[in-house]
């Protein structure tokens, strides 16, 4: 039988009542998991790069020094950037997190991850990401990676999250929109300044590190 359009909003309106619990359930379970990662980077990037890609090898590379460096390494659970680094983490023996998100086209976790979270809600997975990680390391990547960088940077400028260094690598990639955000956003004051500083570009896997241990010598 198919349901009129009035139908569905009244059963819609019994069920969402009743989603509050899976919701609930999920936060508690991430919680759960997380409650002792103390010291941990999150790798933003595309599902699409493949093994071959420059990006992919920086990646893995940026894993691995993150993890010489005693962090653990937090990525989405899938494919492209996310597989390279669960597996420089976990070919450096760290701790490779994947927090995979159930999709209709059945995003299947990597190989490389040792502790694997899954997640049905978009924005539980995001409060994850962001409440464990002491840096978010963003590669080129497409909506989905440009929602979470901007979503970190609004929860850092506005002091919603601990500050913490957002690192973009690649200039090439990431230079065009820079220049966008300084030629628009802070040229036509919609941001300040300062908020330029939130973030930094690089090139290199090493750069990407050094940012990130520069500001925690100088935060302490």
């Amino acid at each position: 039988m198919v349901q009129s359009s009035e139908q569905i909003p009244n059963q819609l309106k019994f069920e969402d009542p009743w989603r509050v619990f899976r919701i609930m359930a999920e936060f508690v379970s991430g919680f759960e998991q997380f409650a002792e990662i103390n010291n941990a980077v999150t790798i933003f990037g595309s599902a699409r790069t493949k093994p071959e890609d420059p990006m992919y090898q920086k990646t893995v590379k940026t894993a691995e020094l993150f993890v010489k460096e005693g962090f653990a390494v937090i990525t989405g659970g899938g494919p492209g950037i996310m597989e390279a680094g669960n597996k420089g983490a976990k070919e450096s023996g760290g701790e490779s997190i994947g927090l995979n998100i159930d999709l209709p086209f059945e995003q299947k976790p990597n190989p490389f991850i040792t502790r694997l979270v899954n997640f049905h809600y978009f924005f539980i997975r995001k409060v994850m990401f962001l409440k464990y990680a002491k840096a978010f390391v963003v590669f080129p990547g497409g909506f989905g990676t440009l929602d979470e960088l901007f979503e970190c940077i609004t929860l850092v400028q506005t002091r919603r999250v601990q500050t913490c260094p957002i690192v973009l690598v690649g200039k090439d990639f990431w230079g065009d929109m820079v220049k966008w955000v300084e030629n628009k956003l802070l040229g036509e004051k919609k941001i300040n300044p300062t908020d330029m500083e939130l973030f930094h570009v690089v090139d290199e896997p090493h750069e990407a590190v050094q940012v990130v241990k520069d500001f925690y010598k100088n935060n302490k």
